[in-house]
């Protein structure tokens, strides 16, 4: 049985490693609505068909038509995401498969809101692009309110229109989750909701809609976006996921209640840094659409 004390770096175990993947995958709305992938390098070329083959009538005796089916290639570049956990000391006496059985719902929450904040947003990203940025440089941005106020679902129509007017359709939609009650209020002509919240999921427009968690959206910029996240949103996750063990650090960016960062050695911790490696890439821009606030 290993001990955390006598592996101070290495692979987090296996099943705890799954475990708290599938922590990601449940939390993160860029991993529930993209296509996800398996990496066995840090580059990954992928195949992703933008136009189809046509299909022409043909009179008896006459030649059959060809058309060529468009594909791109896009290669997306895995990057290294890491999240530092301060501990107690005492945590080196405990079993690594404990530990990590203890922080594996910490550390996923931390890897799903790093990712969606920069995939959505581009929010401390490594990535060269984001899904706000490709609806942006698409032109399918409506601001809130374009239809008066308290016609949200319009709104959102309008932007749903930018991206079909490109012969797309816009099949889900993320949102935050401060617009719920928005959404709650939406009716039809009928008086039908328009926002239905069921047992098996919640749609807008008869499409899935998820809502991110806090930390991972900013609502300075999006109140919704939508696209087509199955065919153009592309995540790439290498397998297997490393820790090391901190003693001496300050870490920079987690305060103690005193708001001074914290210091290991001066307050007796140690920290523990998982990483994983991950790529992201919005491959068609206007595939993308995004409701922004007022004012922006």
């Amino acid at each position: 049985m290993a001990f955390l004390k006598d592996e101070l770096a290495g692979f987090v175990p296996t099943e705890q490693a799954k475990d708290i993947i599938k922590g990601v995958a449940q939390g993160s709305v860029l991993l529930k609505l993209s296509r996800v992938e398996p990496m066995k390098s840090d580059k990954k070329k992928f195949n992703v068909l933008t136009d189809g083959a046509g299909a022409y009538w043909v009179g008896e005796g006459e030649r059959i038509q060809t058309s060529k089916a468009t594909w791109i290639h896009p290669e997306m570049e895995a990057k290294k995401l890491a999240v530092i956990i301060p501990v107690t000391k005492e945590k080196l006496e405990d079993t690594t498969i404990n530990v990590f059985n203890e922080l594996k719902d910490t550390i996923a929450e931390a890897f799903y809101k790093a990712i969606d904040a920069a995939g959505l947003f581009g929010t401390n990203s490594p990535f060269k692009k984001n899904v706000l940025q490709s609806a942006t440089d698409a032109g399918n941005v409506v601001v809130l309110g374009t239809n008066g106020d308290g016609h949200l679902d319009l709104d959102v129509s309008d932007a749903m229109a930018l991206v079909e007017d490109e012969d797309l359709d816009v099949t889900s939609f993320v949102a935050r989750k401060g617009i719920k009650n928005s959404l709650r209020k939406l009716r039809d002509a009928n008086g039908n909701q328009l926002f239905v919240d069921g047992v098996n999921g919640q749609e807008l427009y008869n499409n899935p809609i998820e809502f991110a968690q806090k930390g991972a959206w900013d609502k300075t910029k999006a109140e919704l976006i939508g696209g087509d996240f199955k065919t153009y949103s592309l995540v790439g996750i290498r397998d297997g996921l490393s820790y090391e063990i901190l003693k001496e650090a300050t870490l920079e960016g987690t305060v103690d209640e005193d708001g001074k960062p914290i210091s290991l050695a001066e307050q007796d911790m140690i920290a523990i840094k998982a990483t994983m490696r991950l790529g992201y890439l919005p491959v068609k821009d206007e595939a993308f659409c995004v409701v922004t606030p007022k004012g922006e």
